[in-house]
């Protein structure tokens, strides 16, 4: 045999024949891509696990009476580590460097991107200062309202009802006449 038929028989060997073996390679295929994403999915938790344990001893200096910051990793289509309700640190797109982000009414900001580690601890440390800072302002701002009285009920208002009612009654009267008296 010469080889360009030797070549011609290894693709019809190679090549499905029926589609029931297209659609099982095919199958295998898109498996092989999405454990490679699973992967990079599962890399991408762990080093929000690894920056997230070293925030460890930041927050253990929160006070326990601050309620501001509810932090953990979420493990959605994009893992993310929430600092509190408006900043979290995502990857990038490269899957090995750190952004610390925040929602805005105007949209989404970077506060800090590194690869490094202690970096983004930094950025969030300053940002966990910043949003106790703002608490303690918004504390003083608004002092703890004085409890109110009881207000003491009004006749003035049930006695503007009855006289609500009592013209709403004489005005489908005058209708009512008015009707009548057209008809005849």
């Amino acid at each position: 045999m010469s080889d360009a038929q030797n070549t011609g028989n290894e693709a019809r060997e190679t090549r499905p024949t029926r589609l029931r073996d297209a659609l099982r390679q095919a199958r295998i295929e898109a498996a092989d891509r999405t454990g490679v994403v699973v992967e990079l999915r599962d890399a991408e938790v762990a080093r929000l696990e690894i920056l997230n344990e070293a925030l460890d001893p930041l927050f253990a200096q929160v006070p326990e009476k601050v309620d501001l910051f509810d932090r953990g990793v979420s493990q959605g289509e994009t893992p993310r580590l929430w600092i509190d309700v408006v900043a979290h640190v995502v990857m990038g797109r490269d899957k090995r460097i750190y952004r610390f982000v925040q929602d805005t009414r105007f949209g989404r900001i970077v506060l800090a991107e590194s690869h490094d580690v202690p970096v983004i601890v930094d950025a969030v440390t300053s940002y966990v200062a910043r949003r106790m800072i703002e608490r303690e302002h918004a504390m003083v701002a608004t002092p703890l309202a004085e409890p109110v009285a009881e207000p003491k009920p009004r006749r003035r208002g049930f006695g503007t009802f009855v006289l609500g009612f009592l013209f709403g009654v004489l005005a489908l009267f005058a209708l009512a006449l008015f009707a009548s008296l057209r008809n005849l």
